[in-house]
């Protein structure tokens, strides 16, 4: 997959793009966040984040709104069907790229959408407890040629699953049996209780366990060590092709929203993020921001969807 740039310094520094031109009179009214997803996620906590500090900039409230279902089709189809008014917003994930293709019919198109932001992102992570034999991914190569691997996820064609198939694919000779659950949560208990042998999760949902000593982490899916868990590693310093893969949040309008409301929210969120407090709450989490201008988020979220179609098309994955 193609490595994700940083972009937010690229916003901070298109200060054309804001100017009285476009300055809509808007907000008047509160706005609404809907959620894809269900409380307690990251998508569910950054978008609280962000509403917390943009409605004093706003002076207007952001109401958040949680409408999980079906891997986050449900929500995303009521916003593409939502008044173009810029008072309906969708905060979802990359879940919004990967379901067009791993779903035979998600309920909504990718080019219904147009995107505000893409707030921040956070590598896969591959997880065992903390007293499992095996130590490295190369440790869990050699365990999964010997016996079957049973693996968990939050459900089958979250991103951490497809990265996890991926791996796997190009390793080849594994035998590796994946376990859907209903959540990162619960595949965490099952590892911990000795369920199965490994977790494939966004990073911030290990973090509490690593850090308390229960888990390990394996390795990372980005191109560098992530803040949260320094000592773990990428998945090519592990000694295997890379496999570069964030779970990134995003804040979304239907398409025909005036441009001015996109460029505006762009802006604002820009603002957010440069805060320190703001920084330092995603960094905690093990997110990076990413960012960037209107055009550079529109881009970055088709450039999504065109990898995810590769490669869940690769490695022949769908739903329904």
């Amino acid at each position: 997959m193609t490595t994700r740039r940083i972009l937010l310094g690229a916003a901070l520094a298109a200060p054309a793009l804001h100017g009285a031109a476009a300055q809509p009179a808007w907000p008047d009214r509160p706005v609404r966040f809907v959620v894809a997803f269900a409380p307690g996620g990251f998508a569910d906590q950054i978008g609280r984040m962000l509403a917390e500090q943009l409605g004093p900039i706003w002076r207007q409230t952001v109401v958040v709104e949680n409408r999980g279902g079906a891997g986050g089709n449900v929500a995303a189809q009521q916003i593409a069907r939502a008044a173009p008014d810029g008072y309906t917003a969708l905060v979802t994930t990359g879940a919004f790229a990967i379901n067009p293709t791993l779903s035979r019919n998600p309920g909504y198109r990718p080019e219904e959408f147009a995107a505000a932001a893409v707030v921040a992102g956070t590598p896969n992570l591959f997880v065992v407890r903390a007293d499992s034999p095996v130590r490295s991914m190369a440790d869990l190569v050699e365990l999964g040629r010997r016996r079957p691997v049973n693996y968990g996820t939050a459900g089958v064609g979250v991103a951490a699953h497809l990265s996890a198939e991926l791996f796997f694919k190009r390793v080849g000779g594994v035998d590796a049996q994946h376990i859907p659950y209903t959540g990162a949560g619960p595949a965490m208990l099952a590892l911990l209780a000795g369920t199965i042998d490994m977790v494939a999760t966004s990073l911030p949902s290990a973090v509490p366990q690593v850090q308390a000593g229960q888990a390990r982490g394996l390795a990372v899916t980005s191109d560098r060590r992530n803040v949260a868990m320094p000592d773990v590693p990428t998945v090519a310093e592990a000694g295997f092709e890379p496999l570069v893969d964030l779970a990134w949040v995003a804040v979304l309008f239907p398409a025909a929203v005036p441009a001015a409301v996109l460029q505006k929210v762009n802006a604002d969120v820009a603002r957010v993020m440069a805060m320190p407090g703001f920084q330092q709450r995603l960094a905690a989490a093990g997110f990076d921001p990413i960012g960037g201008t209107v055009e550079q988020v529109n881009a970055y979220v088709a450039n999504e969807v065109r990898n995810w179609r590769d490669i869940v098309r690769m490695i022949n994955v769908q739903i329904d």
